[in-house]
């Protein structure tokens, strides 16, 4: 579903790349953890999968498409269809209610509206906050937030999943719930995942673990 193929990022001016020569890819329903230290390039390799970036050198294939051959507008579609996004800091909107944000990946797509309660609907039982759809994200909790964030991020039954610290700011209890339902949809809906975490309680529990060092990618016979 991703392969990442000699994928290289350099900033301006600094002596060495951030990362050079990635290669590794994720199946559909596999969930995979990226894994380094802090500064090492692990963010800055999401938003170049997600076109969010731009790399020197290589190609990441979405969905038989290459995202870095693509024009921004493509780009843009290719993100809206095919990418869900789940933070750390969560960036539900503060003015749509619980429903309004989760069907918010439904606008951007061709999914027909009479579709969209349904969905959101369905995935708001999936993750716990079935009674939540007109509340305001003021009034949730931390945990609540994340999830979501984890229903918006696959409304659209998208084919890949990034997840940027998606457990950082939970206590472990709410951290170890979240995780079970992003992995437990991601499958469910044969969802390819990455996920950027510090946690080793989180990589442990994912199908594989590729860890980003200045030298490459270690953990890719995994």
């Amino acid at each position: 579903m991703l392969v990442v193929s000699g994928l290289t990022k350099r900033h301006p001016n600094a002596p060495r790349p951030i990362f050079r020569d990635l290669n590794f890819s994720v199946l559909a329903g596999q969930t995979v953890a990226l894994v380094g230290e802090s500064g090492v390039g692990k963010s800055t390799l999401l938003n170049c999968i997600a076109g969010l970036e731009t790399a020197e050198a290589g190609s990441v294939q979405i969905a038989e498409l290459n995202m870095m051959a693509l024009a921004e507008a493509a780009r843009a579609q290719l993100r809206a269809r095919s990418i869900g996004f789940v933070f750390q800091a969560f960036h539900v909107l503060p003015t749509l209610t619980v429903a309004q944000n989760i069907a918010v990946p439904l606008l951007l797509t061709r999914v027909p509206v009479a579709q969209h309660a349904l969905r959101v609907e369905t995935l708001l039982d999936r993750v716990g906050i079935k009674d939540f759809g007109v509340r305001w994200p003021a009034s949730l909790s931390g945990g609540e937030l994340q999830r979501v964030a984890i229903a918006r991020a696959l409304v659209h039954q998208p084919q890949l999943i990034l997840a940027d610290e998606p457990t950082g700011n939970l206590d472990p209890r709410t951290a170890d719930e979240v995780l079970s339902l992003l992995l437990e949809r991601c499958r469910e809906q044969n969802t390819a995942a990455l996920i950027v975490t510090h946690s080793a309680q989180v990589a442990a529990r994912c199908d594989r673990v590729l860890t980003l060092t200045p030298d490459g990618l270690q953990g890719l016979s995994a």
